[in-house]
């Protein structure tokens, strides 16, 4: 499970070094993709193929469905990140995000995201009165 936010500094070369905590979760590989809210997301590879599975079963009938595997794959890329720890993010993604030399790299469970560090703040500030505000008959049992 990825947990917590780090802070590390993208180089001029697009590359990243991992935070400690999740490299030997992603040491095997993972794949990189558009993420939802301008965010990038770094799945485990064995994580991306179980929820492809998952996509793969959706009908193709389904507008939304092609849709979203288009835009979730066209932009996807597998990494393997080297000895420091660090990968590359391909110049798509690094645009798609906004990403600049300050990120935020957030444990998200299953995932990890890769935020500027400027778009996570503004993010987080106002996800957090929505957040205080969770009640119960939202996410039931949880508090």
């Amino acid at each position: 499970m990825f947990l917590g936010t780090y802070e590390p500094k993208l180089d001029p070369k697009g590359r990243v070094i991992l935070p400690a905590k999740f490299r030997e979760q992603l040491f095997e590989g993972l794949v990189l993709t558009r993420g939802q809210d301008r965010c990038l997301y770094a799945f485990p590879k064995s994580e991306f193929e179980g929820m492809f599975d998952q996509l793969r079963q959706a009908p193709l009938s389904s507008k939304q469905a092609r849709d979203y595997v288009r835009v979730m794959l066209s932009g996807a890329s597998d990494e393997l990140p080297d000895k420091q720890g660090r990968i590359t993010i391909p110049q798509n993604l690094r645009t798609y995000a906004g990403l600049t030399r300050d990120l935020a790299v957030i444990g998200a469970g299953a995932r990890v995201e890769i935020w500027d560090a400027e778009q996570w703040a503004m993010y987080l500030e106002n996800q957090e009165e929505v957040f205080s505000s969770t009640a119960d008959e939202i996410i039931p049992g949880m508090f």
